[in-house]
Protein backbone atom coordinates (compact mmCIF):
# COMPACT_ATOMS: atom_id res chain seq x y z
CA UNK A 1 0.00 0.00 0.00
CA UNK A 2 1.24 3.48 -0.87
CA UNK A 3 2.29 5.69 2.03
CA UNK A 4 1.05 9.27 1.79
CA UNK A 5 2.01 12.33 3.78
CA UNK A 6 -0.26 15.37 4.00
CA UNK A 7 1.36 18.49 5.42
CA UNK A 8 -1.14 20.96 6.88
CA UNK A 9 -3.72 20.08 9.54
CA UNK A 10 -5.95 23.07 10.13
CA UNK A 11 -6.85 24.09 6.61
CA UNK A 12 -9.80 23.34 4.36
CA UNK A 13 -8.02 21.25 1.71
CA UNK A 14 -5.76 19.34 4.10
CA UNK A 15 -8.65 18.35 6.37
CA UNK A 16 -10.79 17.01 3.54
CA UNK A 17 -7.95 15.24 1.75
CA UNK A 18 -6.95 13.40 4.91
CA UNK A 19 -10.49 12.23 5.70
CA UNK A 20 -10.99 11.02 2.14
CA UNK A 21 -7.62 9.47 1.29
CA UNK A 22 -7.23 7.52 4.53
CA UNK A 23 -10.05 5.27 3.29
CA UNK A 24 -7.74 3.99 0.56
CA UNK A 25 -4.13 4.53 1.66
CA UNK A 26 -1.79 4.58 4.61
CA UNK A 27 -1.91 8.33 5.28
CA UNK A 28 -0.06 10.40 7.85
CA UNK A 29 -0.95 14.04 8.46
CA UNK A 30 1.29 16.58 10.18
CA UNK A 31 1.40 20.33 10.60
CA UNK A 32 4.12 22.31 8.86
CA UNK A 33 5.39 23.33 12.31
CA UNK A 34 6.20 19.66 12.99
CA UNK A 35 8.05 19.14 9.71
CA UNK A 36 11.50 18.98 11.29
CA UNK A 37 10.40 16.09 13.51
CA UNK A 38 9.91 13.91 10.41
CA UNK A 39 12.35 15.52 7.95
CA UNK A 40 14.60 12.46 7.91
CA UNK A 41 11.62 10.22 7.13
CA UNK A 42 10.11 12.21 4.25
CA UNK A 43 11.70 9.99 1.63
CA UNK A 44 9.84 6.98 3.07
CA UNK A 45 6.58 8.32 1.64
CA UNK A 46 5.60 7.57 -1.93
CA UNK A 47 3.48 10.72 -2.25
CA UNK A 48 3.70 14.02 -0.36
CA UNK A 49 1.06 16.75 -0.54
CA UNK A 50 1.57 20.11 1.10
CA UNK A 51 -1.58 22.09 1.92
CA UNK A 52 0.01 24.51 4.38
CA UNK A 53 0.73 28.14 3.48
CA UNK A 54 1.96 31.25 5.23
CA UNK A 55 -0.03 34.48 5.19
CA UNK A 56 3.02 36.48 4.14
CA UNK A 57 3.43 34.19 1.12
CA UNK A 58 -0.03 35.29 -0.04
CA UNK A 59 0.27 39.02 0.43
CA UNK A 60 3.96 39.92 0.21
CA UNK A 61 6.63 39.67 -2.48
CA UNK A 62 8.46 36.36 -2.71
CA UNK A 63 10.84 35.41 0.06
CA UNK A 64 12.16 31.88 0.59
CA UNK A 65 11.49 32.02 4.31
CA UNK A 66 7.74 32.31 3.59
CA UNK A 67 7.78 29.43 1.09
CA UNK A 68 6.70 26.23 2.88
CA UNK A 69 6.98 24.11 -0.26
CA UNK A 70 10.57 25.10 -0.96
CA UNK A 71 11.47 24.40 2.66
CA UNK A 72 9.97 20.91 2.41
CA UNK A 73 11.84 20.22 -0.83
CA UNK A 74 15.18 20.63 0.95
CA UNK A 75 14.62 17.26 2.64
CA UNK A 76 13.68 15.37 -0.53
CA UNK A 77 16.87 14.06 -2.04
CA UNK A 78 16.63 10.42 -3.11
CA UNK A 79 14.13 10.73 -5.96
CA UNK A 80 11.63 8.22 -4.51
CA UNK A 81 8.83 10.53 -3.37
CA UNK A 82 6.45 12.32 -5.71
CA UNK A 83 5.90 15.83 -4.42
CA UNK A 84 2.52 17.46 -5.09
CA UNK A 85 2.60 21.25 -5.27
CA UNK A 86 -0.82 22.89 -5.16
CA UNK A 87 -0.51 25.91 -7.41
CA UNK A 88 -3.27 28.20 -8.69
CA UNK A 89 -5.15 29.01 -11.87
CA UNK A 90 -4.19 32.64 -11.16
CA UNK A 91 -0.82 32.10 -12.86
CA UNK A 92 -2.84 32.46 -16.10
CA UNK A 93 -4.58 35.55 -17.53
CA UNK A 94 -8.39 35.74 -17.36
CA UNK A 95 -9.79 34.12 -20.49
CA UNK A 96 -11.32 30.86 -21.61
CA UNK A 97 -9.85 27.48 -22.54
CA UNK A 98 -6.55 27.97 -20.72
CA UNK A 99 -4.14 25.08 -21.27
CA UNK A 100 -1.04 24.13 -19.32
CA UNK A 101 1.14 25.60 -22.07
CA UNK A 102 -0.88 28.83 -22.32
CA UNK A 103 0.89 32.12 -21.72
CA UNK A 104 1.39 32.79 -18.00
CA UNK A 105 0.45 36.16 -16.58
CA UNK A 106 0.35 36.26 -12.76
CA UNK A 107 -0.94 39.61 -11.52
CA UNK A 108 -0.95 39.36 -7.69
CA UNK A 109 1.81 38.65 -5.17
CA UNK A 110 0.12 35.32 -4.48
CA UNK A 111 0.12 34.13 -8.09
CA UNK A 112 3.60 35.52 -8.75
CA UNK A 113 4.89 33.65 -5.70
CA UNK A 114 3.21 30.42 -6.80
CA UNK A 115 4.91 30.65 -10.19
CA UNK A 116 8.29 31.32 -8.59
CA UNK A 117 7.82 28.25 -6.40
CA UNK A 118 6.82 26.14 -9.40
CA UNK A 119 10.13 26.99 -11.08
CA UNK A 120 12.24 26.47 -7.97
CA UNK A 121 10.66 23.10 -7.23
CA UNK A 122 11.07 21.91 -10.79
CA UNK A 123 14.76 22.79 -10.68
CA UNK A 124 15.12 20.86 -7.41
CA UNK A 125 12.81 17.86 -7.99
CA UNK A 126 12.55 17.50 -11.77
CA UNK A 127 10.51 14.50 -12.90
CA UNK A 128 9.34 13.73 -9.33
CA UNK A 129 7.31 16.95 -9.17
CA UNK A 130 3.56 17.22 -9.66
CA UNK A 131 2.19 20.75 -10.18
CA UNK A 132 -1.58 21.20 -9.92
CA UNK A 133 -2.98 24.51 -11.12
CA UNK A 134 -6.28 24.46 -9.27
CA UNK A 135 -9.45 26.42 -10.00
CA UNK A 136 -11.94 27.65 -7.35
CA UNK A 137 -12.96 24.97 -4.83
CA UNK A 138 -16.44 24.95 -3.30
CA UNK A 139 -17.05 23.51 0.15
CA UNK A 140 -17.99 24.30 3.74
CA UNK A 141 -15.13 26.28 5.26
CA UNK A 142 -16.91 27.58 8.36
CA UNK A 143 -15.09 25.26 10.77
CA UNK A 144 -11.54 25.55 9.42
CA UNK A 145 -8.80 28.14 9.59
CA UNK A 146 -8.99 30.63 6.70
CA UNK A 147 -5.96 32.70 5.68
CA UNK A 148 -7.37 34.29 2.55
CA UNK A 149 -10.85 34.67 1.06
CA UNK A 150 -12.12 32.53 -1.78
CA UNK A 151 -15.41 32.65 -3.67
CA UNK A 152 -17.26 30.58 -1.08
CA UNK A 153 -16.05 32.85 1.74
CA UNK A 154 -17.36 35.90 -0.10
CA UNK A 155 -20.68 34.14 -0.75
CA UNK A 156 -21.03 33.36 2.97
CA UNK A 157 -20.08 36.92 3.91
CA UNK A 158 -22.69 38.41 1.60
CA UNK A 159 -25.48 35.96 2.40
CA UNK A 160 -25.20 36.83 6.09
CA UNK A 161 -26.00 40.42 5.06
CA UNK A 162 -28.92 39.23 2.95
CA UNK A 163 -27.19 40.17 -0.29
CA UNK A 164 -26.67 38.31 -3.53
CA UNK A 165 -25.02 39.82 -6.57
CA UNK A 166 -26.15 39.88 -10.18
CA UNK A 167 -22.97 38.92 -12.01
CA UNK A 168 -24.44 39.32 -15.50
CA UNK A 169 -22.67 36.85 -17.83
CA UNK A 170 -19.48 36.42 -15.81
CA UNK A 171 -18.26 32.82 -15.71
CA UNK A 172 -15.48 31.06 -13.85
CA UNK A 173 -14.28 27.50 -13.22
CA UNK A 174 -15.21 25.56 -10.08
CA UNK A 175 -14.80 22.19 -8.39
CA UNK A 176 -16.42 20.79 -5.27
CA UNK A 177 -14.02 19.72 -2.54
CA UNK A 178 -15.41 16.18 -2.92
CA UNK A 179 -14.51 16.12 -6.61
CA UNK A 180 -11.08 17.58 -5.89
CA UNK A 181 -10.38 14.72 -3.46
CA UNK A 182 -11.52 12.15 -6.04
CA UNK A 183 -9.21 13.70 -8.63
CA UNK A 184 -6.26 13.56 -6.23
CA UNK A 185 -6.93 9.86 -5.64
CA UNK A 186 -6.98 9.30 -9.40
CA UNK A 187 -3.65 11.10 -9.72
CA UNK A 188 -2.09 9.01 -6.95
CA UNK A 189 -3.32 5.77 -8.54
CA UNK A 190 -1.55 6.70 -11.78
CA UNK A 191 1.61 8.11 -10.12
CA UNK A 192 1.29 11.20 -12.27
CA UNK A 193 3.95 13.88 -12.42
CA UNK A 194 4.16 17.02 -14.52
CA UNK A 195 1.85 20.04 -14.70
CA UNK A 196 -1.94 19.75 -14.86
CA UNK A 197 -5.00 21.97 -14.66
CA UNK A 198 -7.46 20.77 -12.02
CA UNK A 199 -10.91 22.08 -12.87
CA UNK A 200 -14.36 21.32 -14.20
CA UNK A 201 -13.08 22.40 -17.60
CA UNK A 202 -16.08 24.48 -18.68
CA UNK A 203 -17.90 27.74 -18.05
CA UNK A 204 -19.77 28.00 -14.76
CA UNK A 205 -21.86 31.18 -14.73
CA UNK A 206 -21.74 32.88 -11.35
CA UNK A 207 -25.46 33.67 -11.31
CA UNK A 208 -26.23 29.96 -11.78
CA UNK A 209 -23.75 28.88 -9.12
CA UNK A 210 -25.10 31.38 -6.58
CA UNK A 211 -28.67 30.25 -7.24
CA UNK A 212 -27.62 26.63 -6.58
CA UNK A 213 -25.83 27.55 -3.36
CA UNK A 214 -28.80 29.65 -2.24
CA UNK A 215 -31.51 27.14 -3.19
CA UNK A 216 -32.62 26.24 0.34
CA UNK A 217 -32.22 29.71 1.83
CA UNK A 218 -35.66 30.79 3.07
CA UNK A 219 -34.52 34.26 4.11
CA UNK A 220 -35.17 37.21 1.83
CA UNK A 221 -32.16 38.42 -0.13
CA UNK A 222 -31.50 41.73 -1.85
CA UNK A 223 -29.96 41.50 -5.30
CA UNK A 224 -27.29 44.03 -6.14
CA UNK A 225 -25.41 44.52 -9.37
CA UNK A 226 -21.78 43.46 -9.18
CA UNK A 227 -19.60 46.44 -10.06
CA UNK A 228 -16.38 44.43 -10.36
CA UNK A 229 -14.65 43.87 -13.69
CA UNK A 230 -15.53 40.90 -15.84
CA UNK A 231 -12.70 38.45 -15.11
CA UNK A 232 -14.21 35.40 -16.75
CA UNK A 233 -12.05 32.31 -17.26
CA UNK A 234 -12.07 28.55 -17.43
CA UNK A 235 -9.29 25.99 -17.61
CA UNK A 236 -8.87 23.27 -20.18
CA UNK A 237 -8.62 20.06 -18.11
CA UNK A 238 -8.35 17.49 -20.92
CA UNK A 239 -4.68 16.68 -20.27
CA UNK A 240 -5.46 15.46 -16.75
CA UNK A 241 -8.90 13.96 -17.27
CA UNK A 242 -7.66 11.79 -20.14
CA UNK A 243 -5.30 10.06 -17.68
CA UNK A 244 -7.52 9.40 -14.68
CA UNK A 245 -10.79 7.52 -14.30
CA UNK A 246 -12.89 10.27 -12.70
CA UNK A 247 -16.18 11.69 -13.93
CA UNK A 248 -16.40 15.46 -13.78
CA UNK A 249 -19.52 17.30 -14.90
CA UNK A 250 -21.55 20.47 -14.42
CA UNK A 251 -24.51 18.40 -13.24
CA UNK A 252 -22.39 16.86 -10.44
CA UNK A 253 -21.31 20.35 -9.35
CA UNK A 254 -24.94 21.49 -9.30
CA UNK A 255 -25.94 18.51 -7.12
CA UNK A 256 -23.06 19.22 -4.74
CA UNK A 257 -24.16 22.88 -4.42
CA UNK A 258 -27.71 21.76 -3.64
CA UNK A 259 -26.33 19.46 -0.93
CA UNK A 260 -24.21 22.31 0.43
CA UNK A 261 -27.22 24.64 0.45
CA UNK A 262 -29.47 22.14 2.20
CA UNK A 263 -26.90 21.57 4.94
CA UNK A 264 -26.11 25.28 5.20
CA UNK A 265 -29.69 26.55 5.48
CA UNK A 266 -31.49 23.66 7.18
Amino acid sequence: MKKLLIIGKRGFIGEHLYKYLKKFYNVKQISFQNLKKVKNKLNNFSFIINTSIQKKYIYKKYNEKFDNDFEISKYLNDGKSIYCFISTRKVYPTRGNLKENSKLSPSSNYSKNKLITEKKLYKKLGHKLLILRVSNIIGDKRTVKKIHKTFIDIFEQNIKKGIIFNNSKIFKDFLSIDKFCQIIRGIIQKNLTGTYNVSIGQKVYLNDLISWLNKFNKEKTIQQKNSSKNQSFFLNNKKLMSKINVKNSLDELKKYCYKYSKKRFS
